[in-house]
C-alpha cells in the first residue's frame, strides 16, 4: 500500500509540474469549457417568456454547476493514447512495471489541480456580474457533489479510455469519441436540465451513463431533487461495466500491437 501511494504521489507531482509549464494554455482550456455559461443566457431568456419548472435564477445556478462539473470531468485520453499506438510510443511504457493508463489518469488529475485557480477566478467573476444567482450550498450537498464529481470524472475517463483501446484496430479511434460526445452533449444535461425533457425520454435516459456524468452532480450542488442511491449505484455499476470492457480490449489489443512508427 505504501509503495502504491508513493507511486501515485510521484506521478501526481511530476505531471503537476509538467502542467504548470502550460499556464497560458490552461486559461484557454478553462475558457473552452464555457459553453454552459453561454447556454445559461439562452435558458434564462427562455424562462422569462415561457413556462418551465425552473425560474431564471434556478437556470443560472444549474448551468453554473454544469460549468463546474465540466471543468472537473473534461477528458482527452483517447487523443493521447491513439497517438501513442499509431506512432509506436506505447512501446517504452509497456516495459515499465505500471499500466500506461495510470500515466494518463494522473496527467488528468494533475491538470485539475493546475486549472482550479483559474476556475475560481471565473467563479468570482461570474457572481460579481450576476450577484442575484449567488448561493451557498449546504455542507452535505457540497460533500456529495465533490464525491459525485470525482466519480463522474473517473467514469468519463474510463469510458474514453475504453474507446481508446480501439486504436489497436483502427487509426481513428477518436471518431468513436466524436459520435459518443454528440449523445453526451444532448443526454447528459449539458444542453438542458433533464427535468425539462419529456418524462418518457427522461426515464429511458436514466438507464444510460449520460445523466450521471453531468446532470447528477450538478443537480446535487444546486439542491435539485435527485435519487442519490440510484445515482451513486448507477455510476459504480457503469464503472464496473467499462472497467471489464477496458481490460478485455486491452488484452486483445496488445496481441495486435506491433509498435509501428517506433
Amino acid at each position: 500500500m505504501k509503495q502504491t501511494i508513493k507511486k501515485a504521489l510521484t506521478l501526481l507531482s511530476v505531471y503537476y509540474a509538467y502542467m504548470l509549464e502550460y499556464r497560458s494554455e490552461l486559461i484557454l482550456w478553462v475558457l473552452s469549457g464555457s459553453l454552459p455559461i453561454i447556454l445559461m443566457g439562452v435558458w434564462i431568456q427562455a424562462a422569462q417568456g415561457g413556462k418551465f419548472s425552473f425560474t431564471p435564477i434556478e437556470f443560472a445556478r444549474y448551468f453554473f454547476a454544469v460549468f463546474l462539473v465540466r471543468q472537473i470531468t473534461v477528458v482527452w485520453v483517447i487523443y493521447d493514447f491513439e497517438k501513442e499506438v499509431v506512432e509506436g510510443k506505447l512501446s517504452p511504457r509497456l516495459l515499465q512495471p505500471l499500466d500506461p493508463g495510470f500515466h494518463h489518469f494522473f496527467t488528468h488529475v494533475a491538470e485539475r489541480f493546475a486549472r482550479m485557480p483559474f476556475v475560481f477566478i471565473l467563479v468570482g467573476l461570474f457572481f460579481l456580474l450576476y450577484p442575484q444567482a449567488f448561493w451557498l450550498p449546504s455542507l452535505a450537498n457540497l460533500l456529495l457533489f465533490i464525491l459525485a464529481a470525482i466519480l463522474a470524472f473517473t467514469l468519463r475517463f474510463l469510458i474514453q479510455y475504453t474507446f481508446a483501446m480501439f486504436a489497436f484496430w483502427t487509426e481513428r479511434a477518436t471518431a468513436i469519441e466524436n459520435v459518443w460526445f454528440l449523445f453526451l452533449l444532448f443526454l447528459s444535461g449539458m444542453i438542458a436540465p433533464l427535468d425539462v425533457f419529456p418524462e418518457a425520454v427522461r426515464n429511458v435516459v436514466m438507464f444510460t451513463p449520460f445523466p450521471y456524468l453531468i446532470n447528477f452532480p450538478a443537480s446535487i450542488l444546486v439542491g435539485l431533487p435527485v435519487d442519490l442511491t440510484r445515482g451513486f449505484l448507477s455510476i459504480v455499476g457503469w464503472l464496473l461495466v467499462f472497467l471489464g470492457a477496458n481490460r478485455l480490449l486491452w488484452r486483445a489489443g496488445l496481441k495486435r500491437y506491433s509498435g509501428m512508427g517506433a
